[in-house]
């Protein structure tokens, strides 16, 4: 097979704005192969005849973009389909093993390193529960364990595309009941940082994409999850902190500044404490700091779903609490934004949120106003647990392969 060699820029891609300029035939040619390779994708499998009908291309033009993805290695002949009129049609597939790329997870309390193909399977994880490090020991605990995720024998390191990183803005200055700031990290190159770690398993230095991690989460889940089913989404991680992704007509979107979504800094106001940022309330550090305080230690979430009776009890209070705090912001996303979904997820059990879900309906049919059909669908997103590290595998697919509008338009200086 040919090695994937694609230009990745080693920064967060900036937001469009004023700055666009119109697109040139080279780069139309190339958004419209990332177009036919997602049809192929999500598909399964296609004829060259429906991926014309599916794309708006021209046969001449479907017969010229197959062939070279073909010649790359990224799209391969599966047989026959028999049954209809005329010559049997080719079959297209995505291999298994067309594509890879590794995604990093930073949090506070943990980090999480998948393997990804470029079918959205996650074919290795590893996972580093613990008080976060500083930066060199944390890029040392990513290489050992991104080198035994690629040792296995059905990954080919040769087929990485590249390498997505997600963690929280401002990781080195923000404070978090559980978590002081791991000051360390301010101002760290992380691109570099983990381009430099991970070049000696790779052997090569692997391009790097950085993002945040609540808007890798919500790429994530809008390519390979319930994204394929709701067009425009708002997508809320519950992780150490507490994040937001906005999606809207098949596309993330950022912001002026890159920051849209940021819920967990939306401040509470009380009549008796000065305001202070929603994710001081509704976050795991939240959760641990509330437990302990009671008397429940917990050292990990999965912790949370062998509690005993009263800290059973103090979880019911503390969901009751969290989606009280939450239902006015996400009424304001409601009317404000109209999703079709407020999708979870992140860290907490799969069970907790689906009962965070189902209270968090409950509130905003009721104070939803005279139009409860402007009232999204609050659920459990499909990749949940490891959503940002998945989402952070997904973006070297983008920014090299997959199509998104950023890939039509060239940003001008």
């Amino acid at each position: 097979m040919t090695e994937l060699s694609p230009q990745i820029e080693r920064e967060r891609a900036p937001p469009t704005g004023n700055g666009l300029s119109g697109t040139n035939l080279e780069r139309a040619a190339d958004y419209n192969q990332r177009v036919v390779l997602q049809a192929i994708r999500i598909n399964q499998t296609i004829t060259r005849a429906e991926l014309a009908r599916t794309t708006g291309l021209t046969a001449p033009a479907i017969a010229n973009i197959t062939k070279r993805l073909v010649q790359l290695g990224l799209v391969a002949e599966a047989g026959k389909r028999r049954g209809g009129r005329g010559q049997p049609a080719t079959k297209l597939i995505i291999p298994d093993d067309a594509g890879f790329s590794l995604g990093v997870n930073i949090d506070r309390d943990h980090v999480t390193v998948v393997i990804l193909d470029l079918l959205g399977v996650v074919r290795g994880r590893a996972c580093h529960e613990g008080v976060l490090g500083a930066p060199n020991a944390t890029a040392a605990l990513v290489h050992d364990l991104a080198r035994d995720l690629l040792a296995a024998p059905d990954i080919d390191a040769a087929r990485l595309v590249g390498v997505g990183v997600s963690l929280p803005d401002a990781l080195g200055l923000t404070d978090l009941p559980a978590h002081h700031p791991s000051r360390e990290w301010a101002g760290v190159d992380v691109a570099n940082l983990f381009a430099e770690a991970l070049a000696a398993p790779l052997g090569r230095m692997p391009t790097v994409v950085v993002e945040n991690d609540a808007a890798a989460a919500a790429v994530g889940e809008l390519q390979f999850g319930l994204g394929l089913r709701y067009s425009s989404f708002f997508y809320m991680l519950i992780s150490a902190g507490l994040g937001g992704g906005l999606v809207v007509e098949g596309d993330y979107f950022r912001g002026a500044s890159g920051h849209s979504g940021e819920i967990g800094f939306l401040p509470i106001h009380s009549a008796t404490s000065a305001p202070r940022p929603l994710q001081d309330m509704v976050s795991l550090s939240a959760l641990t700091a509330y437990l302990d305080q009671r008397g429940v230690t917990i050292s990990a979430p999965s912790d949370l779903s062998g509690l005993e009776s009263h800290g059973q009890e103090l979880l019911a209070d503390w969901l009751e609490t969290a989606a009280e705090l939450l239902t006015e912001p996400l009424l304001t996303v409601s009317w404000l934004i109209n999703p079709a979904a407020i999708l979870i997820g992140g860290r907490l059990p799969t069970a907790l949120i689906d009962r965070l879900s189902e209270r968090l309906t409950d509130n905003l049919r009721q104070r939803g106003g005279p139009s409860p059909t402007q009232v999204p669908v609050v659920r459990r997103a499909a990749m949940s647990e490891d959503a940002p590290a998945v989402g952070a595998a997904i973006l070297p697919f983008l920014a090299a392969l997959l199509p998104s509008r950023a890939n039509l338009f060239k940003i001008s200086d």
